[in-house]
């Protein structure tokens, strides 16, 4: 475990948390493919981390712990674009275990605050099909749905 943050990447999305940064990186990179845990900081090697980097599906992050006045929002969220409805069921169903709450429109809060949006590549490719009434009727579909389902919004196409 490194004692200093080696930042590996010239641009990466900060989330803060209270204490539960690392837990959280590390639940993160078990659900994606391409995920790592990176470079972590403990300021007292016995202490908890104050700042640790990690990939999310090749995507660089990195938590800062220690802010109990810093909440997350849905200001800073993250948004997955899932293959199908298996993925998108399955990241759904992992990031509401333990205390998540469901959202509208594919949008949840995961137990650890962080909002996420989890978005099959159905959802694009129906509402970007160069029909507005086509994409009309998917839109409507998708605001009655908490998780997106691909067959509904299909039906609505």
């Amino acid at each position: 475990m490194q004692t200093t943050p080696a930042f590996s990447a010239k641009v990466r999305t900060c989330l803060f948390f209270s204490e539960k940064g690392e837990e959280a990186a590390k639940y993160y990179t078990s659900l994606l493919p391409d995920s790592v845990m990176g470079s972590v900081f403990r300021p007292d090697p016995n202490g908890p981390v104050l700042v640790a980097e990690f990939t999310l599906a090749g995507s660089p992050f990195m938590i800062l712990n220690g802010n109990p006045d810093m909440q997350p929002s849905y200001l800073t969220s993250i948004s997955i674009l899932t293959e199908d409805q298996a993925e998108t069921d399955r990241l759904w169903q992992a990031l509401l275990a333990d205390g998540g709450e469901e959202g509208q429109c594919g949008w949840l809060k995961d137990r650890y605050g962080v909002h996420w949006q989890i978005v099959p590549k159905a959802l694009p490719r129906l509402m970007h099909a160069g029909n507005p009434e086509r994409a009309g009727r998917v839109s409507a579909a998708l605001m009655k749905m908490r998780k997106i389902d691909i067959a509904g919004l299909e039906a609505a196409a």
